[in-house]
């Protein structure tokens, strides 16, 4: 089923590049709309958005954020 290629075809199943598991097949959007491009990424590594996380949305500067990581927090 995965390698359908009439499901292919129409991206219900899409391929997608992982960074540590490489590419792996996956459900695509059900929805197709002309004028909306449908993107599709895979899922955030644990903790690759931590610091962009406490810097942007919470405030933290530099310093902080590495006394966090000096006390195993984050």
């Amino acid at each position: 089923m995965l390698n359908d290629p009439h499901l292919r075809a129409r991206e219900m199943i899409i391929t997608v590049q992982h960074p540590t598991r490489g590419a792996f097949p996956m459900p695509g959007s059900p929805i197709i709309m002309s004028e909306s491009p449908r993107t599709y990424t895979p899922a955030p590594l644990l903790g690759q958005h931590t610091e962009e996380i406490l810097s942007s949305w919470l405030g933290y500067d530099a310093e902080q954020i590495a006394q966090l990581r000096a006390q195993g927090i984050v």
